[in-house]
């Protein structure tokens, strides 16, 4: 037998703050969230966004949109001219200011979106330092070759160069701002040794919160707090469709749980600016089903995101190159959200990523219409919490059967303060997109 001995070292060493334990996202469209399409709009708005129950405020990019090769009449907000500047269709640096400033002062914390995969045409790098960039076949400068992003030209990471500019750009904005993190455009498109770099040389201004745009657990070894669940929106929107099964949620849930670090957050959604714009309104992408899939976002595991609009009921595709400002309205889809969120705060099990109770399915008698499954903390000391949460995901009206030990009990349902017994030999009638979110005693068992 060796008599060596090897010692694991934890490749992912990022722990998550605290205060995010129960923390929910909200994206901030400052171009239209409000009439004015201003920061002073969006600070306007903010006890509204606090009254919803978010935590981290993300802005959209706040910096000069570029002129050349612009799209529509304001061009898209991805196509940064100047990493320092504060775009004047918004307001002025005093504007933004004042802005992060409201948003600490009630709370919440703020992220802003940063571009670091590509610039606009005319920004001021282009100029100044035009090694910077990458080359086509031509050597020309290169827009995205497999989209249709011709209002940007790509940088090359290959550039220290480069890599120093941006990590000093990013520093500027908590120091002279003192935003909270970051939300990162097509994290994956930059390598992945960029943000380790990033990520350390940020600590030293202030801890940060760091968002990436992409699906890949790697990005959280060192850099990410949390990533987008891309899969799990896309296999509820083909469950929507009729296009997947229920298996293939399970499935992500199974590869959730047993490929991602614990300590990994996935954000999970309905809505945002991209889907919004290009695929279509919630309601659009969901249907009659939108109501149990926003259950699912909100109490599942993940920390769930609101688009800004969603709560009004999301009435339209919000134009992306033009102003286009929200039609607000109270809209049951916001009293769900509130609703869903208070109860996600209310019970540890329901906590983010490991401040939470991993997910365990309840077999039911229609596994193809039915999605349940039990969140509890039995595990921590005098807690006993067990949330038992029941989704109707067809139009069916269906009578279904549990077979659990974690089912039988008496419970309350938490959306409307109705007490249930349910038992493994009695059948439960589902209507049609129905949801349950019951709370129950894991002492019963």
């Amino acid at each position: 037998m060796s008599q060596h001995r090897f010692t694991a070292q934890p490749k992912y060493q990022l722990t998550q703050p605290l205060w995010t334990k129960d923390a929910v996202i909200y994206q901030v469209n400052t171009r239209q969230f409000s009439e004015q399409g201003t920061f002073k709009g969006v600070e306007q708005g903010l006890d509204h966004i606090k009254g919803m129950g978010a935590d981290i405020i993300w802005l959209m990019p706040v910096q000069p949109i570029g002129h050349k090769n612009r799209k529509g009449t304001l061009g898209s907000p991805y196509a940064v001219k100047d990493y320092y500047g504060v775009n004047s269709e918004f307001g002025t640096p005093a504007d933004f200011a004042s802005l992060v400033k409201a948003i600490h002062q009630r709370g919440m914390r703020v992220i802003i979106d940063w571009v670091p995969n590509h610039s606009a045409w005319d920004c001021d790098l282009v100029t100044s330092h035009p090694q910077w960039y990458a080359r086509d076949f031509k050597n020309d400068f290169r827009p995205s070759p497999w989209w249709d992003w011709d209002d940007i030209i790509e940088f090359d990471y290959q550039q220290s160069g480069l890599r120093e500019y941006m990590i000093e750009a990013m520093q500027y904005w908590l120091t002279e701002y003192d935003i909270d993190g970051f939300r990162c455009d097509v994290a994956g498109y930059v390598p992945n040794d960029f943000w380790e770099q990033a990520k350390v040389a940020l600590e030293t201004v202030k801890p940060v919160f760091m968002l990436a745009e992409w699906e890949n657990r790697d990005l959280h070894e060192q850099a990410f707090n949390m990533t987008y669940a891309w899969s799990w929106n896309e296999t509820m929107h083909g469950i929507a469709t009729g296009q997947l099964s229920l298996d293939k949620l399970r499935k992500y849930y199974s590869w959730n749980e047993r490929s991602w670090p614990t300590s990994a957050y996935r954000m999970t959604f309905v809505s945002n600016h991209d889907m919004n714009a290009w695929e279509g309104t919630q309601h659009e992408q969901f249907g009659d089903m939108l109501a149990p899939a926003i259950v699912l976002s909100v109490i599942g595991e993940g920390m769930p995101l609101i688009y800004n609009s969603q709560e009004a009921g999301e009435t339209k595709r919000l134009a992306f190159f033009e102003r286009d400002p929200i039609e607000w309205q109270p809209h049951a889809i916001g009293q769900l959200y509130r609703e869903l969120i208070q109860i996600k705060k209310s019970f540890s099990a329901l906590h983010n990523g490991p401040f939470g109770a991993t997910m365990i399915q309840v077999p039911s008698s229609h596994m193809q219409q039915v999605f349940s499954f039990v969140r509890m903390d039995n595990d921590k000391p005098g807690a006993g919490e067990k949330i038992l949460v029941l989704l109707n995901f067809s139009a069916q009206h269906i009578d279904a059967k549990f077979d659990s030990i974690l089912y039988p009990g008496r419970y309350k349902n938490l959306l409307t303060g109705e007490t249930i017994t349910l038992a493994t030999d009695q059948a439960l009638s589902l209507p049609p997109y129905s949801y349950y979110v019951l709370q129950g005693e894991t002492s019963q068992h």
